[in-house]
């Protein structure tokens, strides 16, 4: 890959890594050890069997997470420190032997991706679980496993286009974010009687 084409790589697989870290390492070394894409030399060791089993079995165990509301958000509370460090160090590798300011440069930019594409899932997942039915956080979990593993696939087949949806992933995702905070400090006012009807007009 040209260090352009492996921006658009790092790009994508950290948007990837915000939403699903585990799907997002277990598709790619997946992808890689059947021939279906090339990854970068560096990131070859994603398809070596120890690190498929570790990434597939997170990978159940926060599907299984997932679906559960209030579980969700406490999955993703720890996971703000685990998905943007490791997309950071995803794109680090990727750029093999290119100079490292350039590597340090991409690995931040990827750990800000990731933390935007995580922030947004977190934000939705919070306002979710304001609803009683569980059905829109199932909906919410499948379709962010299945984009995490699109993304992953087409970050490694066509990086430049990969790089192109990022940029707009991330502004799509920094306006859910704005939006949603918004409405969960006055869902979470209201819980706590935040929110009081207006004193009657004396007569």
């Amino acid at each position: 890959m040209s260090p352009l084409q492996t921006l658009g790589f790092a790009l994508g697989t950290s948007f990837a890594s915000g939403l699903n870290l585990y799907a997002t390492v277990a598709a790619a070394g997946l992808l890689q050890r059947f021939g279906v894409i090339t990854l970068p030399p560096s990131l070859q060791v994603l398809a070596h069997p120890a690190v498929l089993g570790v990434a597939i079995a997170m990978f159940v165990i926060e599907f299984v997470a997932d679906k559960i509301p209030v579980v969700d958000s406490a999955w993703d509370a720890v996971h703000t420190f685990i998905r943007p460090p490791a997309a950071a160090i995803l794109a680090y590798s990727a750029f093999g032997s290119v100079p490292e300011a350039w590597k340090l440069g991409a690995a931040l930019l990827a750990g800000s991706v990731a933390l935007t594409s995580h922030g947004a899932k977190a934000s939705m997942r919070a306002a979710a679980n304001t609803s009683p039915e569980p059905f829109s956080n199932w909906a919410l979990s499948i379709t962010e496993d299945g984009v995490a593993v699109f993304l992953s696939w087409l970050a490694a087949a066509h990086p430049y286009v990969s790089g192109a949806v990022a940029v707009v992933l991330v502004i799509v995702a920094t306006f859910v974010i704005w939006k949603l905070l918004g409405f969960l400090r006055r869902a979470i006012a209201r819980l706590r009687g935040g929110t009081t009807a207006p004193p009657a007009a004396a007569s």
